[in-house]
């Protein structure tokens, strides 16, 4: 059983006890947390697709912890000029570890 969720802008394809790192959210290590916005949940041999949501899906997840992703370089450089800027960026993520869906 999997289930397809959207959160932070993105999809993630969910299946119990997979770990996933999202965009952040609210919330403490330990805490569980809810998605209702979820697309699909596909079974053995049959799916259930939400037009955009199901409205009876929920994905249930434990927060394992929040971090900052490694440094993205941000480069901007124009030839002949000298023209350069440079800038660096961390994203913050929630990891959650997928306990139920229901």
């Amino acid at each position: 059983m999997f289930a397809i969720i959207e959160t932070g802008g993105k999809q993630y394809k969910t299946e119990v006890g997979k770990v996933l790192r999202i965009e952040k959210l609210p919330g403490e290590a330990d805490e569980s947390f809810k998605f209702d916005k979820v697309l699909l949940v596909a079974e053995a041999h049959q799916a259930r697709l939400g037009q955009p949501y199901l409205g009876d899906a929920v994905v249930e997840a434990k927060i394992l912890g929040h971090g900052r992703a490694d440094k993205k370089i941000v480069f901007r450089y124009h030839s002949k000029t000298r023209y350069r800027k440079k800038k660096g960026h961390r994203q913050n993520y929630t990891e959650v570890e997928v306990t139920k869906i229901r």
